[in-house]
């Protein structure tokens, strides 16, 4: 893990006496942290783009290099880029998460710095969270006013606001866990509640593993003409390592294409196209090498089996929910598991999933220009309610059938 500077360190105690901890002004440790999270994941994109273009070295090279990979830095954050073939905002997911670890542990090292760890304090959290808001607002202005130019164009004002509401999200979960206020928080919900956000976390992260198994799976049998294609680009083992590595920053948001095409809604990758298990229409196809492993024909045969993993997965949350309570009720840790209240918790994975995967696939797809590809990825609102329907569906099954087979007693 890359560390972040501590603003303030511990003085040692002279003469048997403990000195007191000195506590930095939040905008200087919000300065330091958030500066540093930011230079991480800038350079991992920086790094990226220079393989992407070959930089031989000189002057107007290192520029392009910087330009665009300040550009991709932007586009991490959901800031859309403005090209002269339209709007491009397809967000890669994996440098979305990479900048966001990175914010939240600024969050956390913020929170640490003024003083404020596990005290519960919400006004130094909101001290923190705000301050790491204000500082991330301010370089996402400047990126923008660097990167604007010759065919690309990204409005500072829109660019400010939306890193500022990126450090305040994920700066504010890092500042809640570390001032002790989110586990209390956790703590005061009913314990169906926390049972219920807890199975729904489970079964997402099933579906959309599932997704991305599904997604690789796809791309190793396809990897011939993924690789004829690659190597069509001739851009020399570098250049090619930097194309791979694009495509590995966009593997989550295929992942999640995957897993709402298990779900059933599908997805798109153009005007007029669609990618479901019933239905498959395609176009034209921009020459990317994960694209050839896009299916040509709606599911058939043996491979309608898929169709039933996303069930599976609300299954094996509601099992895995009915086991910890069990296990918790023969160590004495808990009360024994009645059937309303593990039923309610069942029933609420649902919804709990379906809002995970509803917001990753509203955030994995975008514009890739003007045109006919002005339409990419999944419906956010369509895999919500068709994730929320299945999974509390499987989670009720097994978590009935487990307190059934158990011989779990009733209220």
């Amino acid at each position: 893990m890359v560390g972040t500077p501590d603003v303030m360190r511990r003085p040692r105690a002279t003469g048997g006496a403990r000195s007191p901890r000195r506590r930095a002004p939040v905008l200087v440790a919000a300065l330091v942290t958030t500066g540093w999270a930011s230079i991480v994941s800038y350079a991992v994109v920086v790094a990226a783009v220079a393989l992407v273009t070959g930089v031989s070295g000189d002057g107007a090279s290192v520029r392009v290099v910087f330009r665009y990979g300040t550009a991709g830095w932007l586009l991490a954050h959901g800031v859309p880029l403005g090209t002269g073939g339209g709007q491009f905002r397809l967000a890669p997911l994996a440098l979305t998460a990479l900048a966001a670890w990175r914010i939240v542990r600024a969050g956390v090292h913020t929170t640490r710095a003024i003083g404020a760890r596990r005290k519960g304090s919400f006004r130094h959290a909101a001290l923190a969270t705000g301050a790491v808001a204000v500082v991330y607002g301010l370089l996402g202005a400047v990126a923008a006013v660097a990167v604007n130019g010759s065919g690309l164009a990204v409005p500072p004002l829109r660019a400010g606001l939306g890193l500022a509401g990126f450090g305040l999200l994920a700066g504010g979960a890092g500042a809640l866990v570390e001032s002790g206020l989110a586990s209390r928080a956790l703590a005061a919900l009913p314990g169906p509640v926390r049972d219920g956000l807890r199975t729904g976390l489970v079964a997402a992260l099933l579906v959309l593993g599932a997704g991305a198994a599904t997604a690789g799976t796809a791309i190793a049998v396809a990897g011939g003409d993924a690789g004829d294609m690659l190597a069509a680009y001739h851009t020399g083992f570098a250049g090619q390592a930097g194309l791979t590595a694009l495509c590995l920053a966009y593997a989550p948001n295929l992942a999640t294409w995957a897993a709402a095409y298990l779900v059933g809604p599908g997805f798109a990758v153009g005007t007029g196209t669609v990618v479901s298990a019933a239905r498959v229409h395609l176009d034209a196809l921009p020459a990317v090498p994960v694209l050839v492993a896009l299916p040509s024909s709606a599911v058939a045969g043996l491979a309608a089996l898929l169709l039933g993993v996303p069930m599976a997965g609300g299954m094996t949350a509601g099992w895995l929910l009915a086991r910890r309570r069990m296990r918790q009720a023969a160590d004495r840790e808990a009360p024994a598991p009645t059937w309303a209240g593990l039923l309610a918790a069942a029933a609420l994975a649902g919804p709990v999933a379906g809002l995970v995967l509803g917001l990753l696939a509203w955030v994995s797809g975008g514009p890739l220009g003007g045109g006919r590809l002005s339409v990419t990825g999944p419906i956010g609102w369509q895999v919500a309610l068709v994730t929320t329907g299945v999974v509390a569906l499987g989670a009720l099954v097994a978590a009935s059938a487990t307190l059934v087979l158990i011989g779990a007693r009733r209220p």
